[in-house]
Protein backbone atom coordinates (compact mmCIF):
# COMPACT_ATOMS: atom_id res chain seq x y z
CA UNK A 1 0.00 0.00 0.00
CA UNK A 2 1.35 3.53 -0.85
CA UNK A 3 2.03 5.70 1.90
CA UNK A 4 0.49 9.10 2.37
CA UNK A 5 1.84 12.35 2.62
CA UNK A 6 0.46 14.82 5.24
CA UNK A 7 1.44 18.68 6.04
CA UNK A 8 1.69 20.37 8.96
CA UNK A 9 1.81 24.28 7.89
CA UNK A 10 -0.09 27.77 8.72
CA UNK A 11 0.50 31.04 10.32
CA UNK A 12 3.77 31.83 12.06
CA UNK A 13 3.72 31.18 15.46
CA UNK A 14 0.61 28.66 15.39
CA UNK A 15 2.16 25.88 17.14
CA UNK A 16 3.47 23.74 14.47
CA UNK A 17 6.81 22.41 16.00
CA UNK A 18 5.03 21.24 19.00
CA UNK A 19 1.47 19.35 17.17
CA UNK A 20 3.95 17.45 14.99
CA UNK A 21 5.88 16.55 17.81
CA UNK A 22 2.77 15.26 18.86
CA UNK A 23 1.71 13.61 15.72
CA UNK A 24 5.16 11.66 15.52
CA UNK A 25 4.47 10.39 19.05
CA UNK A 26 0.93 9.12 18.04
CA UNK A 27 2.26 7.55 14.92
CA UNK A 28 5.06 5.73 17.12
CA UNK A 29 2.56 4.85 19.60
CA UNK A 30 0.42 3.03 16.88
CA UNK A 31 3.80 1.53 15.18
CA UNK A 32 2.95 3.31 12.10
CA UNK A 33 6.22 3.65 9.79
CA UNK A 34 6.88 7.04 8.64
CA UNK A 35 9.41 9.58 8.20
CA UNK A 36 9.57 13.28 9.16
CA UNK A 37 10.74 16.33 7.48
CA UNK A 38 10.40 20.13 6.34
CA UNK A 39 10.11 22.45 3.74
CA UNK A 40 12.63 24.02 2.43
CA UNK A 41 14.90 21.61 3.25
CA UNK A 42 14.26 17.68 3.51
CA UNK A 43 17.88 16.83 2.04
CA UNK A 44 21.09 18.11 1.56
CA UNK A 45 20.65 20.40 -1.32
CA UNK A 46 17.02 21.52 0.16
CA UNK A 47 19.07 22.63 3.40
CA UNK A 48 21.68 24.57 1.76
CA UNK A 49 18.70 26.13 -0.18
CA UNK A 50 16.77 26.84 3.51
CA UNK A 51 20.15 28.61 4.37
CA UNK A 52 20.05 31.10 1.91
CA UNK A 53 16.13 31.29 1.93
CA UNK A 54 16.35 32.26 5.88
CA UNK A 55 19.54 34.30 5.95
CA UNK A 56 18.53 37.85 7.17
CA UNK A 57 21.48 39.19 4.77
CA UNK A 58 19.86 38.42 2.12
CA UNK A 59 17.11 41.09 2.58
CA UNK A 60 17.27 42.45 -1.26
CA UNK A 61 15.98 38.50 -2.55
CA UNK A 62 13.36 39.44 -4.93
CA UNK A 63 10.43 37.84 -4.67
CA UNK A 64 10.86 35.88 -7.99
CA UNK A 65 14.10 34.58 -6.71
CA UNK A 66 12.77 33.47 -3.70
CA UNK A 67 10.05 31.33 -5.71
CA UNK A 68 12.36 29.95 -7.27
CA UNK A 69 14.87 28.67 -4.50
CA UNK A 70 11.23 27.05 -2.91
CA UNK A 71 10.47 25.76 -5.75
CA UNK A 72 13.98 24.32 -6.60
CA UNK A 73 14.14 22.62 -3.25
CA UNK A 74 10.84 21.07 -3.42
CA UNK A 75 11.73 19.89 -6.36
CA UNK A 76 14.92 17.74 -5.17
CA UNK A 77 12.84 17.27 -2.13
CA UNK A 78 9.70 15.01 -3.91
CA UNK A 79 12.13 13.29 -5.62
CA UNK A 80 14.87 12.47 -2.98
CA UNK A 81 12.77 11.63 -0.24
CA UNK A 82 9.24 11.58 -0.28
CA UNK A 83 8.28 9.65 -3.32
CA UNK A 84 10.64 7.04 -2.74
CA UNK A 85 9.14 6.67 0.75
CA UNK A 86 5.62 6.53 0.13
CA UNK A 87 6.41 4.15 -2.79
CA UNK A 88 7.69 1.80 -0.51
CA UNK A 89 4.50 2.45 1.51
CA UNK A 90 6.25 4.72 3.77
CA UNK A 91 4.36 7.61 5.72
CA UNK A 92 5.95 10.85 5.42
CA UNK A 93 4.91 13.97 7.73
CA UNK A 94 6.12 17.65 6.64
CA UNK A 95 6.55 20.74 8.21
CA UNK A 96 4.99 22.91 5.64
CA UNK A 97 4.76 22.00 1.97
CA UNK A 98 3.71 23.60 -1.35
CA UNK A 99 0.55 25.39 0.24
CA UNK A 100 3.33 27.58 2.07
CA UNK A 101 4.51 29.21 -1.59
CA UNK A 102 1.11 29.71 -2.74
CA UNK A 103 0.27 31.42 0.49
CA UNK A 104 3.57 33.66 1.19
CA UNK A 105 4.72 33.91 -2.34
CA UNK A 106 1.13 34.40 -4.44
CA UNK A 107 -0.70 35.93 -1.52
CA UNK A 108 2.13 37.38 0.35
CA UNK A 109 4.48 38.81 -1.98
CA UNK A 110 1.82 38.67 -4.80
CA UNK A 111 2.99 36.93 -7.31
CA UNK A 112 0.61 35.91 -10.58
CA UNK A 113 -1.03 32.54 -9.54
CA UNK A 114 -0.09 30.99 -13.22
CA UNK A 115 3.82 31.52 -12.08
CA UNK A 116 3.39 30.30 -8.74
CA UNK A 117 1.56 27.06 -9.88
CA UNK A 118 3.71 26.55 -13.09
CA UNK A 119 6.69 26.09 -10.39
CA UNK A 120 4.71 24.00 -7.98
CA UNK A 121 3.54 21.90 -11.41
CA UNK A 122 7.23 21.63 -12.27
CA UNK A 123 8.43 20.64 -9.32
CA UNK A 124 5.72 18.31 -8.38
CA UNK A 125 4.08 17.44 -11.83
CA UNK A 126 0.31 16.51 -10.44
CA UNK A 127 1.19 15.05 -6.88
CA UNK A 128 -0.09 17.31 -3.91
CA UNK A 129 -0.54 16.13 -0.33
CA UNK A 130 -3.03 13.64 0.46
CA UNK A 131 -3.81 16.41 3.58
CA UNK A 132 -2.84 18.94 4.92
CA UNK A 133 -3.28 20.54 8.08
CA UNK A 134 -3.41 24.50 8.56
CA UNK A 135 -3.07 25.88 12.06
CA UNK A 136 -4.84 29.16 11.87
CA UNK A 137 -3.63 32.07 14.16
CA UNK A 138 -4.21 35.56 13.90
CA UNK A 139 -0.73 37.00 12.41
CA UNK A 140 0.07 39.81 15.50
CA UNK A 141 -0.12 36.96 18.21
CA UNK A 142 1.42 34.48 16.02
CA UNK A 143 4.26 37.13 15.56
CA UNK A 144 4.42 37.45 19.19
CA UNK A 145 4.44 33.79 20.38
CA UNK A 146 7.53 34.05 17.80
CA UNK A 147 9.58 37.14 19.47
CA UNK A 148 8.48 35.48 22.65
CA UNK A 149 10.69 32.56 22.15
CA UNK A 150 13.83 34.78 22.24
CA UNK A 151 15.30 33.24 19.41
CA UNK A 152 15.57 36.09 16.83
CA UNK A 153 13.36 36.53 13.41
CA UNK A 154 14.75 34.73 10.51
CA UNK A 155 14.12 36.26 6.94
CA UNK A 156 10.87 35.20 6.40
CA UNK A 157 9.40 36.30 9.96
CA UNK A 158 10.70 39.69 9.65
CA UNK A 159 7.70 41.01 7.34
CA UNK A 160 5.08 43.47 8.29
CA UNK A 161 1.77 42.39 9.98
CA UNK A 162 -0.19 42.60 6.31
CA UNK A 163 1.97 40.11 4.94
CA UNK A 164 1.39 37.57 7.22
CA UNK A 165 -2.66 38.53 6.60
CA UNK A 166 -2.38 38.11 2.94
CA UNK A 167 -0.93 34.41 3.47
CA UNK A 168 -2.94 33.87 6.42
CA UNK A 169 -6.07 34.67 3.73
CA UNK A 170 -3.98 32.41 1.35
CA UNK A 171 -4.36 29.46 3.52
CA UNK A 172 -7.58 29.97 4.35
CA UNK A 173 -8.89 30.67 0.66
CA UNK A 174 -6.87 26.86 -0.08
CA UNK A 175 -8.72 25.52 2.05
CA UNK A 176 -12.02 26.54 0.86
CA UNK A 177 -11.25 25.75 -2.56
CA UNK A 178 -9.61 22.12 -1.87
CA UNK A 179 -11.50 20.83 0.97
CA UNK A 180 -10.93 17.09 0.75
CA UNK A 181 -7.11 17.87 0.97
CA UNK A 182 -7.06 20.64 3.90
CA UNK A 183 -8.05 20.78 7.64
CA UNK A 184 -8.21 24.00 8.82
CA UNK A 185 -7.50 24.12 12.89
CA UNK A 186 -8.10 27.66 14.90
CA UNK A 187 -4.70 27.33 16.87
CA UNK A 188 -6.07 29.93 19.24
CA UNK A 189 -8.13 26.56 21.62
CA UNK A 190 -5.57 25.23 23.83
CA UNK A 191 -2.71 23.57 23.44
CA UNK A 192 -4.71 19.95 24.33
CA UNK A 193 -7.96 20.72 21.58
CA UNK A 194 -5.37 21.61 19.02
CA UNK A 195 -3.65 18.15 19.23
CA UNK A 196 -6.82 16.09 19.66
CA UNK A 197 -8.41 17.82 16.20
CA UNK A 198 -4.59 17.59 14.56
CA UNK A 199 -4.40 13.43 15.74
CA UNK A 200 -8.15 13.01 14.81
CA UNK A 201 -7.52 14.19 11.38
CA UNK A 202 -4.18 11.82 10.75
CA UNK A 203 -6.16 9.33 12.10
CA UNK A 204 -9.14 9.33 9.53
CA UNK A 205 -6.42 9.60 6.61
CA UNK A 206 -3.97 6.77 8.07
Amino acid sequence: MRGKLIVCDGSNGAGKSTVLEHIKDHLNSKNIEFISTREPGGTEVGEKIREILLDKSYSNMCSTTELMLFAAARAQHIHEKILPALEKGIHVISDRFESATVSFQQYGRGLPSQIVDQLNDLALGDFRPDMTIVLDLDPVVGLERVRSRGEGLDRMEEVDIEFLERARQGYLEQAKSYPERFTVIDATQSLENVVEEALATIDKQI
